[in-house]
């Protein structure tokens, strides 16, 4: 509940401290559920009000639709109201996409998240017809993923203000950084903004983001609900220390990788959850040292 300056919309359906969660694998490459229902319980009791399951650092690409469901029901099962649960839903196929939504709202997603289409690399009217085909699909809010550094398609403004018109799209993931037309959006259309992007954490606060979809959060959810509860009362220097004590984990993940950084990090930590899928390996020993390294400048 906000006290003040950090925005609330679409908080009741995304939350406000979300983790794109990792997904637990066992030694022999076979999803591990328990391991999963475990983790998601871990990042709750460290602050986080959300979680989004199959997202890219849940290796969406290299998992099955039925594994994806499978730990989307457990972690509903166990957690139930604790956390709002935001399903990865988006590929690069729009009728699998649509499929991937139907069963994930079915399954108990409180929502959806839908990445723009990649490596096809279609027009604006392309990317709004893949969104809206697959928010007229289903009766949750959509978010949409707007990642151009993974999708080489950016949404644009204009597309963005054309789908904050449908009435299931309701927020937008913004890995792309353009603060000017982040700030622009918000004070003009009714979608929620969340940073993707966790450098600009903070700075996506300033432009009227409601809170962050993180991958350090992994490691540091506690600061981050510390760092937007600072912003929120007002408190712009705790917050901006905060935000400057992690840069270590955001170096680690600019130099490893999200899924990478996340599973090495919690292993570090004593919470094992498995080896990355192919084509993501895990760290070598020295860059396992040196993540070590960034997690004790970093206080986690």
């Amino acid at each position: 509940m906000s006290t003040g300056n950090a925005a609330t919309r679409g908080a009741e359906h995304f939350g406000t401290i979300s983790v794109a969660m990792a997904t637990p694998f066992t030694p022999d490459g076979s999803i591990d559920v328990d391991r999963g229902v475990e983790l998601a319980g871990h990042l709750v009791d460290k602050g986080c009000d959300s979680l989004v399951l199959a997202g890219t650092t849940g290796e969406s690409p290299t998992t099955k639709i039925a594994e994806k469901l499978d730990l989307l029901r457990a972690v509903r099962a166990e957690l139930g109201d604790r956390v709002r649960l935001i399903a990865g839903a988006g590929t690069y196929n729009t009728a699998e996409s649509v499929d991937i939504a139907k069963a994930s709202a079915a399954a108990g997603a409180d929502s959806l998240l839908i990445v723009t289409p990649y490596y096809s690399r279609p027009s604006q009217e392309g990317v709004y017809r893949h969104f809206t085909t697959v928010a007229d699909a289903v009766d949750v809010p959509i978010c949409l993923y707007d990642i151009p550094s993974r999708t080489n398609v950016p949404i644009e403004s204009a597309t963005i203000r054309r789908l904050a018109e449908h009435p299931n799209i309701a927020a937008v993931k913004d890995a792309k950084g353009d603060l000017a037309a982040a700030m622009e959006l918000v004070e003009t259309t009714d979608l929620a903004w969340y940073s993707g992007d966790d450098p600009l954490n903070l700075a996506f606060l300033a432009s009227g983001a409601t809170g962050f979809i993180s991958v350090i959060g992994h490691l540091a959810a506690d600061k981050l609900k510390a760092l937007r509860e600072a912003y929120d009362v007002g408190d712009i220097a705790t917050a901006r220390q905060i935000a400057v004590s992690l840069v270590p984990l955001q170096r680690a993940q600019a130099r490893l990788g999200g899924v990478a950084l996340a599973k090495a990090g919690l292993k570090l930590r004593g919470i094992d959850v498995g080896s990355p899928r192919l084509p993501i390996v895990e760290p070598s020993p020295a860059e396992l040292e040196q993540l070590e390294e960034d997690l004790r400048e970093a206080g986690v």
